[in-house]
């Protein structure tokens, strides 16, 4: 599915984009609100901006078509009618992890603010949303200087295109793959199950599909955000999903993570070569100081950690499914 989005009328001033696409081998959903933000995001970017490619001789107006290749976003920038190559250059996502994370966190209490927090409740988060806008407009200048030349609401406008579109990078097509397959279960797919399913992508990337679930569906746990982040693992767009969310019916291996996810998965009735049960604390039920928690929490990590390398390593290797 590609998404293109332009405009016929030429301003004045030809520093500008008219004409923004996706690239649909990379950037993929079917999701029609995920869709729609993105056209959402495309059309404000599009209605004001300022932008030409740096230390080139072409005159615009230009389009930029966005693809995302590793951990980089491709600005590549064309001719808005034959789409001839005039620029491209790649930003690496790393340096905006945390403020994309921020983002979403931001965006979320924003959007429950309006739903039901008093006006000045709803300023506050509002002015969070604009301070950190402008942060990462910034930095996203720094960034492209001496390659894209933009102000400052442009800046924002893409930042808000950059986080729409990162989450959804092409992943593998697991209808043709032919790698080992592991799902991860606990209980509302917030904490353990989604910590062991990332870890075990990030030890043996692109060699196995790993995917989590819970019984139940739940909230994003900011705790897990910071702990995986310091493991270079970004969870900040994690969903937690539910069992029956799930489009494969088969999994070489499942691993269930809390005492109500064997009966669950049971139920559910799957085609498993190999189910376990692994007993791990939830690091979510800990009270006190907010060091004492972190430290539950990367207890669990490290935990995992250890067990998906040692279990999986024969898996992936040999395609066992038993220890």
């Amino acid at each position: 599915m590609s998404i293109a989005m332009g405009t016929d009328i030429r301003a004045a001033n030809t520093d500008r984009l008219v004409t923004v696409t996706l690239d649909p081998n990379t950037i993929t959903s079917i999701d029609p609100d995920v869709v729609h933000e993105w056209r959402i995001a495309i059309y404000d970017l599009l209605e004001d901006n300022r932008f030409r490619p740096a230390r080139v001789t072409a005159t615009g107006p230009f389009a930029l078509h966005v693809s995302i290749v590793g951990n980089s976003i491709v600005l590549d920038v064309r001719h808005p009618e034959t789409f001839q190559p005039i620029a491209a250059h790649y930003l690496s996502l790393t340096p905006f992890r945390r403020l994309i994370r921020d983002y979403f966190r931001i965006r979320d209490a924003y959007y429950e603010a309006i739903r039901s927090a008093q006006p000045f409740q709803i300023e506050t988060v509002d002015m969070a949303r604009r301070g950190l806008h402008n942060d990462a407009a910034e930095l996203l200048r720094t960034r492209l200087v001496n390659k894209l030349e933009i102000d400052l609401n442009t800046a924002r406008r893409l930042f808000t295109l950059v986080c729409a579109v990162q989450p959804y990078a092409s992943r593998i097509d697991e209808s043709k793959s032919q790698l080992p397959t592991v799902l991860f279960v606990c209980s509302m797919n917030s904490v353990r199950s989604p910590i062991a399913a990332a870890l075990a992508r990030q030890q043996f990337p692109g060699r196995l599909i790993a995917r989590s679930v819970g019984v139940n569906g739940g909230k994003a746990d900011s705790f897990v955000h910071e702990v995986m982040e310091e493991t270079g693992i970004d969870m900040s767009v994690h969903t937690p999903h539910t069992m029956d969310e799930l489009a494969a019916s088969h999994f070489d291996l499942v691993v269930t993570l809390s005492p109500d996810a064997p009966g669950a998965l049971a139920r559910k009735g799957l085609e498993t070569g190999a189910v376990e049960h692994w007993q791990v604390p939830d690091p979510s039920l800990v009270e006190g100081p907010r060091d004492i928690v972190l430290g539950a929490y990367r207890d669990l990590r490290d935990t995992l950690r250890q067990r998906v390398r040692t279990r999986l390593d024969a898996l992936v290797s040999g395609g066992s499914q038993t220890p």
